[in-house]
């Protein structure tokens, strides 16, 4: 039961077997009603720390000048942000599910801060992307693939429309090595994540969510493991605040 549940649709909240739909349904609204002030409360959360985990994102993507990047659940447009400062690409395409979380980041880029990289914005299911195969050179993705209940398909989907030899490089959530850290993490899940939430956006019931999910979702090994069964090569990942994040490089193969 397990096993299927990773492979085909969960309930992101807890891990368990669950039609798709629950879990799409749940994630569009809780994130359409937080959009506007989604920044504000990674920035209060994580005291800071998300913005190193980005840096390290960007250290680690293998992105050119001359590159076309597929940002999947970009989101309020936060990683295509520093890939265009840090990498200027040809071309980013930030796609995410929730229409409201991508109007903010139109609002990014009427204020200019994807400095003169094109960026063009979609709202798109990451289990069924409308683009061609073998499109983008690199595909971005942060706290996204835990938010999806057919992650398998996800992935795959990604892999048919990266070149090959693209990368697929994926920030998420993850599980701390060390027992006492590990525990003090899901403490602050668990009491402090709600709370801050609910003190930035007046609501903290999608915040649970949050903190359920993020503790139902599969350590670095288990999302290496995905990765590779989804088809993706030459698995890597490094943490980040002692594993409470994780960023993995997974590369398309070359024939």
């Amino acid at each position: 039961m397990l096993e299927q549940a990773r492979t085909y649709s969960v309930d992101t909240a807890t891990g368990e077997a669950a039609p798709a739909e629950l879990s799409t349904a749940r994630v569009k609204e809780i994130f359409g009603s937080i959009a506007r002030k989604y920044e504000r409360f990674n920035a209060i959360s994580s005291f800071g720390a998300y913005k190193r985990w980005l840096r390290g994102m960007m250290q680690q993507a293998p992105i050119e000048p001359e590159h076309d990047v597929l940002d999947i659940a970009g989101g309020t447009g936060d990683v295509s942000r520093a890939v265009a400062e840090a990498h200027q690409p040809r071309h980013i395409q930030c796609t995410d599910l929730v229409p409201a979380m991508l109007e903010v980041a139109e609002a990014h880029k009427a204020h200019g801060d994807f400095g003169d990289v094109p960026i063009d914005f979609d709202v798109v299911d990451a289990q069924s992307i409308p683009y061609s195969d073998n499109s983008y050179d690199v595909i971005t993705m942060a706290y996204g693939i835990r938010n999806m209940p057919e992650r398998l398909k996800a992935l795959r989907e990604m892999l048919r429309v990266l070149k090959p030899g693209g990368s697929l490089v994926c920030l998420e959530f993850s599980t701390p090595p060390n027992r006492l850290w590990r525990a003090l993490y899901h403490f602050y899940l668990r009491h402090l994540i709600p709370f801050w939430g609910g003190l930035v956006t007046g609501d903290s019931s999608g915040f649970m969510y949050l903190a359920k999910s993020i503790r139902a979702f599969p350590d670095q090994e288990g999302l290496g493991r995905l990765m590779e069964e989804a088809g993706f090569c030459n698995v890597t990942w490094k943490n980040y605040t002692g594993g409470i994040a994780a960023v993995h490089v997974a590369q398309k193969p070359l024939d």
